[in-house]
């Protein structure tokens, strides 16, 4: 007689005997630490990991898509092991055992009730001086005009410009035996927007290191919301480049810095929004929505402290993240009404901004499959400036052509196509200096 098996054991089973049985589902299997990242913001995941029910985790991470073979091969535990976790038949008491399922699937340390894991961001201490004061106007002024410069023409060309600021006006300060905070600050500041543009040039591999460079130097200055600033970029860059468990972990360290400092209900609605957007990529809905409610209430609140070294985030910039966002959970109508808001607040002088909004807007259309809306937005795009030195706009145009690829057949999408194509030839052409290929580098 076939002995029964739990209802988990059976899913468990179902899953395993179709990854066997299929290589190509086994190759496009969601990696555990992506399901993970989409799910910590859920009280199931944070009930078992309290409760250290591995079992139970298992089992949430088998329904979500992970195969048992793939769960025991992360925590080397037989396959035998792992049915019992899951049928409740037994119950990880080992620490060591602990310590893998936390590495193995990227579930921070304190979750578990485990020491911080070395792959998590580092931990940030409150130093003790003076917070805020008064930066030096020079330097203030020096990123001033650079921010008002890449809103308009982009980061491509200003990146290099901003680095030599950096070495031949601020570095050498760092090292004088009596800097002040405020040197640190502007470090920092100045260090984090070198990042951005990095990132606008298409090198994520320098926005990365400027952003880990930025936030020891803003810890170093004891301003917290600075830091917390930092780690939002942080979480954006991991989003961009797919790792969804690490921009949740950057906003929730951004969430935790930004509650020691100085209260600025704009940076916690950044923050709040980075969430959202990780946990959107993870497919997790309602936590993602409750995160886009924490961060309108935020930005909603009256009362707000201005911080000369913090980008503005503002309603414009919370629309067009909601509608990003609210894409990526197919809630298009919803994200339809945030991207029109988006676009219709955008204000003159913001060209980069109002290309990537127009972007999102056609984007949704297509989904929506509303084709005719979409060219009509294409064809807005294609008055964005050709010299606009932004290689972030050139790759979501690209993203952009290759979702209407398919509709082709349709005849004002194969028209629009075509001056498309004959508008990048174009913007390449004068964007040769600065651009790059996916991936690469031209410094």
């Amino acid at each position: 007689m076939t002995p029964r098996r739990s209802q988990g054991a059976v899913q468990a089973l179902a899953s395993e005997e179709h990854d066997q049985g299929d290589p190509l589902m086994s190759r496009q299997q969601p990696e555990p630490r992506d399901v993970v990242a989409g799910l910590l913001g859920d009280d199931r995941l944070l009930n078992a990991c309290a409760d250290r029910d591995m079992g139970a985790l298992f089992r949430l991470l088998n329904v979500r898509g992970v195969s048992t073979r793939r769960i025991a091969a992360a925590v080397d535990i037989t396959q035998g092991g792992l049915y019992d976790y899951i049928n409740g038949k037994s119950r990880v008491e080992k620490l060591t055992l602990f310590e893998q399922i936390a590495d193995a699937f990227h579930i921070p340390g304190r979750l578990l009730g485990l020491a911080r894991r070395s792959w998590e961001p580092p931990a940030v201490e409150p130093v003790q001086c003076e917070a805020e004061l008064p930066p030096d106007g020079d330097d203030l002024a020096a990123m001033d005009a650079f921010r008002s410069a890449d809103r308009q023409t982009g980061g491509g060309r200003l990146y290099g410009a901003v680095v030599r600021h950096l070495a031949d006006q601020v570095a050498p300060r760092l090292v004088d035996t009596i800097s002040s905070p405020q040197v640190f600050a502007a470090a920092a500041a100045l260090t984090e927007m070198a990042g951005w543009m990095a990132h606008d040039s298409g090198q994520d591999h320098l926005a990365a290191r400027h952003f880990a460079r930025a936030l020891p130097l803003a810890r170093a200055s004891g301003d917290l919301p600075l830091a917390a600033h930092v780690a939002a970029s942080s979480s954006h860059l991991a989003l961009q480049t797919g790792d969804t468990a690490g921009a949740y972990r950057w906003a929730q360290t951004g969430l935790d810095l930004a509650g020691q400092g100085s209260r600025i209900p704009a940076l916690t609605a950044r923050l709040h929004t980075m969430q959202a957007r990780a946990l959107a990529a993870g497919g997790q809905g309602s936590p993602a929505v409750r995160a886009l409610d924490a961060a309108r209430g935020s930005l909603d609140t009256s009362a707000d402290l201005a911080h000369p070294w913090l980008s503005p985030f503002d309603t414009a910039a919370l629309a067009s993240e909601s509608a990003l966002t609210l894409r990526d959970l197919d809630q298009y109508d919803e994200a339809l009404t945030q991207a029109e808001q988006a676009v219709t607040l955008r204000e003159v002088g913001r060209t980069r901004s109002l290309a990537l909004s127009r972007i999102t807007l056609a984007d949704i259309h297509v989904r929506r499959g509303d084709l005719d809306a979409a060219v009509t937005v294409g064809h807005e795009l294609l008055t964005t400036s050709p010299t606009l030195g932004s290689i972030r706009v050139v790759h979501q145009l690209d993203d952009l052509r290759h979702l209407l690829e398919p509709h082709k057949g349709y005849r004002p999408v194969r028209e629009y196509l075509v001056r498309f194509d004959d508008a990048r030839r174009a913007r390449m052409l004068l964007l040769a200096d600065i651009i790059t290929p996916r991936g690469g580098t031209s410094r």
